[in-house]
């Protein structure tokens, strides 16, 4: 099973009261992750680290994108507190689920991203600080209606995927 591995920085503003990264921030640093391995970045074809564009980066971005992304459902898992850090927390990533307008991207934030970590590659292990899953719907920017995903992002995305999370039982 092959994840990729995408560093986020945290910010001193992500902290609440109690000095950890805030409930609310968690997700942005998983936006941050998503929009980094999914959407094609043109201005940045070569990263600080001397990297191309990421294998699943192919969704266009911009107010000239044809496509849009829309977040239909998320859930988090929190498991410990992730203090703040200097060095990038390194969000684990794959695809639990590749539909026919929609994808169910999952999500595991650990600690430390350093220099030379590969992109791509098998868990880390480890606990995570937060598990998280996301239902993205692809649509069509002209109609707000969703769209077949392609055959080029199909093509992709499915070498990551792999079983979708399971979340802890709720006490009912």
């Amino acid at each position: 099973m092959t994840r990729l591995h995408v560093p986020v920085a945290l910010r001193w503003s992500d902290l609440d009261a109690y000095q950890h990264v805030n409930n609310v921030e968690m997700f942005r640093l998983l936006e941050d992750a998503r929009i980094t391995a999914f959407w094609r970045h043109a201005e940045a074809e070569v990263d600080e680290e001397g990297l191309g564009p990421w294998p699943t980066a192919v969704l266009d971005t911009g107010p000239h994108a044809t496509s849009h992304t829309l977040v239909a459902r998320q859930e988090i898992e929190y498991l410990r507190p992730l203090g703040f850090s200097r060095t990038p927390v390194r969000v684990e990533m794959w695809i639990g689920h590749l539909g026919g307008a929609s994808l169910e991207v999952c999500y595991e934030v650990h600690d430390g991203w350093a220099h030379g970590t590969a992109r791509t590659g098998p868990t880390s292990g480890g606990e995570p600080y937060a598990r998280a899953a996301t239902t993205i719907v692809v649509v069509d920017a002209a109609t707000s209606a969703p769209r077949r995903i392609t055959a080029t992002e199909r093509a992709a995305w499915e070498p990551y995927v792999e079983e979708p999370l399971a979340f802890r039982r709720r006490g009912r």
